[in-house]
């Protein structure tokens, strides 16, 4: 039995759950209202305050889905009551970021600047303490890291001197540049 599967997604108060045809399950709370597709062999049944998520066969298939599906349903409960955040880190000279409106527009040393418009239910925001941070919210967890890892490259922090876009406590590896002056 799937770890993650067997266990129940508990709703919490403020939050409704629907199982509507063809196995769509919608999922409303106080941020907004979240809809996914669950696939048609796995059973979704909501008893009381839990979603319960059962399998019909031992299969691989039916395996890999009855945790993904557990995990899609919580993930859209989660979205809904306490939202998601991505904080990016901008480090190197004359990297910025600007707010235009809702446009986020990046200068990262190119020859133009980078603008980067959020989908629909993303909001971006530049930290006001520390200027090179950005943060990335919103209620559905894969468009929140989708947009962060599509902004990260841009330009991802390279090895050597730390350039780059990086998640807040990402660690890169730094490496040693040339040997200058060595004798052999």
């Amino acid at each position: 039995m799937s770890r993650i599967g067997k266990l129940p997604v508990t709703i919490p108060s403020g939050v409704t759950v629907e199982k509507k045809d063809n196995n769509l399950i919608v999922v409303k709370g106080p941020k907004g209202e979240l809809s996914s597709s669950i696939h048609n062999d796995i059973e979704v049944t909501i008893e009381e305050n839990q979603v319960i998520v059962k399998r019909p066969t031992e299969s691989k298939l039916h395996k890999g889905l009855h945790g993904l599906s557990r995990t899609l349903i919580y993930n859209m409960v989660e979205g809904v009551t306490k939202g998601y955040e991505k904080r990016l880190e901008i480090n190197g000279v004359g990297y910025r970021a600007n707010m235009q409106g809702t446009k986020l527009v990046l200068s990262l040393g190119f020859s133009h600047p980078v603008e980067v418009n959020p989908p629909e239910g993303i909001t971006v925001s530049i930290d006001q303490e520390k200027k090179n941070i950005l943060i990335i919210s919103g209620i559905n967890k894969q468009e929140v890291g989708e947009l962060a890892a599509k902004i990260r490259a841009y330009r991802k922090p390279e090895p050597y001197k730390g350039k780059g876009i990086r998640y807040e406590n990402e660690y890169v590896a730094r490496k040693a540049g040339k040997a200058a002056g060595k004798e052999k």
